[in-house]
């Protein structure tokens, strides 16, 4: 099997904190949580280590045949333990991920998505789009109640808000997963699927046959132009002007 991928970081010279890799069977895309500047993450090593560190456990645990919420479960704590003796994993600000981990075989495509990364499969009623919309349901309550920004963080991993894959295992029992059959699929990081979901430039089945067609590097060649147009995030307000974006897809065949 073959994978197309195309990553880079929301500015030259920024650490990319998203990560995405494949083997012959699997495929993993990760974003890391970034903190707020001058925050404290109680964590010695950033975000962007992290990620690379808990994206690897991950896809060796998928590819070694794992159910997949137990592969991310076993990735959390390997990763958390690497680190347990330096950092302090109780601050909730330390590093964490979203998640979209894929295993094709002969008896379908299973899939494991946590947060608001976006996975795209092709079936044969169209584009089905799979993310844990658990964050956006919470941003609108907390907006309807006056209350945003940091008040969003402090509902990161605990019962009745979002999870991330951070420090606590058991972010693998919230994340959604299934089979379906096996199709063309695309996974984006939020700063790829910004096109859809903050821009309005494209609907989830133009994505998905934009990097088809195309391929993933012309969906962030698209992204970039409508976040330089758009500078001062007036037309459509954005925590970040521009953001890491990475965008990972797979055709049966190929």
């Amino acid at each position: 099997m073959s994978f197309r991928v195309a990553t880079e970081p929301g500015a030259p010279g920024r650490p990319n904190e998203d990560f995405a890799a494949a083997t012959a069977t699997s495929a993993v895309l990760l974003d890391g949580v970034s903190a707020p500047p001058g925050v404290d993450t109680g964590c010695v090593h950033g975000v962007a280590r992290y990620t690379r560190g808990l994206g690897a456990l991950l896809l060796a645990g998928a590819d070694a045949g794992l159910p997949l919420r137990e592969a991310l479960e076993e990735a959390i704590t390997t990763a958390s333990a690497l680190h347990a003796d330096t950092c302090d994993l109780r601050n909730q600000e330390s590093p964490s991920a979203t998640v979209v981990a894929v295993r094709v075989d002969t008896d379908g495509l299973e899939y494991l998505v946590l947060s608001d990364s976006v996975l795209l499969v092709e079936g044969a009623d169209g584009v089905r789009v799979l993310t844990d919309t658990r964050l956006d349901v919470l941003r609108g309550e907390l907006a309807r109640q006056g209350r945003q920004g940091e008040a969003v963080r402090s509902y990161r991993n605990v019962a009745d808000g979002f999870w991330t894959a951070g420090a606590d295992p058991r972010a693998a029992g919230e994340a959604l997963t299934g089979t379906l059959p096996v199709g063309r699929f695309t996974a984006m990081t939020d700063g790829a699927s910004r096109v859809v979901d903050v821009f309005g430039d494209l609907d989830w089945d133009e994505a998905f046959a934009l990097v088809s067609d195309r391929g993933p590097r012309a969906l962030l060649r698209r992204v970039r132009d409508l976040e330089a147009a758009d500078p001062e995030r007036r037309k459509h307000p954005r925590a970040k002007g521009s953001d890491d974006a990475t965008v990972l897809a797979w055709t049966p065949g190929d």
